[in-house]
């Protein structure tokens, strides 16, 4: 009788965890589905905006060369993807690009549309609220909320060197071009403190934490680089 119950016990046991492997395995492929579907979603509604805006204005070209990338390798992503990670690695590239045709629709002067998720790289990069230019290292930056000729480059939000970069126009992608430019991971880093310095009193974004980080890291770089970086650093360029 003893070993009856025994036998009874373990294939209760048994068929218990061969049960919640099954259902572990069943939502996991559910899961996997839906950000798969997710992903695609915003893809094809991305790959909509691509073929369908158009326009001369330089912001407008831009915008769309940006959104027309980051389609594409949405597309690759997407074709990779075999894991949830991966798919979620994919709907933000899609939404990034989304975030560069809504800028188009913007600079276009049309309904930008209903307002898109959150962008993760985005996140606490806030906004530009007011326009400013400065120089740094003999060269003239500006940047605003509002699309124009001197500003035709728009970023949705993000980090350069850890600083929040807000979302906005810009003059130039000194993001992408201070390596390749020439000035260096230390030329970035006096741009972006420059261009979001607290004189501004700019409310769009929290930048007075990494703003204060910034200058210490910029004044270590221009301690390493010599007085003429540090001398453009603190001089009256800096602040615009």
């Amino acid at each position: 009788m003893k070993i009856l119950l025994v036998v009874v016990i373990v294939a209760l046991v048994v068929g218990a965890l061969i049960w919640l492997r099954r259902e572990a395995a069943a939502r996991a492929a559910r899961e996997l589905a839906d950000v798969r579907a997710d992903a695609h979603r915003w893809y094809e509604r991305l790959g909509g905006q691509v073929m369908n805006l158009h326009g001369d204005e330089p912001a407008v070209r831009q915008a769309l060369v940006d959104a027309s990338e980051r389609y594409n390798a949405a597309g690759s992503q997407l074709e990779q993807a075999g894991t949830v990670h991966q798919y979620r690695l994919a709907r933000e590239t899609a939404l990034e690009g989304l975030a560069y045709a809504r800028a188009a629709r913007i600079a276009l002067g049309i309904d930008p549309g209903p307002e898109l998720p959150p962008l993760t790289a985005a996140a606490g990069a806030g906004e530009l609220t007011r326009e400013r230019q400065v120089e740094v290292q003999g060269q003239t930056f500006k940047a605003g909320p509002q699309p124009g000729r001197e500003t035709p480059y728009y970023y949705p939000g993000g980090r350069f060197q850890g600083r929040p970069v807000p979302a906005g126009w810009y003059s130039t992608p000194w993001w992408k071009t201070a390596l390749g430019a020439g000035a260096g991971v230390l030329g970035g880093v006096l741009i972006a403190d420059a261009l979001f310095s607290p004189a501004f009193a700019d409310p769009g974004y929290g930048y007075e934490a990494g703003y204060q980080e910034g200058f210490a890291d910029g004044n270590d770089f221009g301690d390493q680089g010599g007085a003429d970086q540090g001398g453009d650093f603190g001089g009256g360029d800096f602040g615009g």
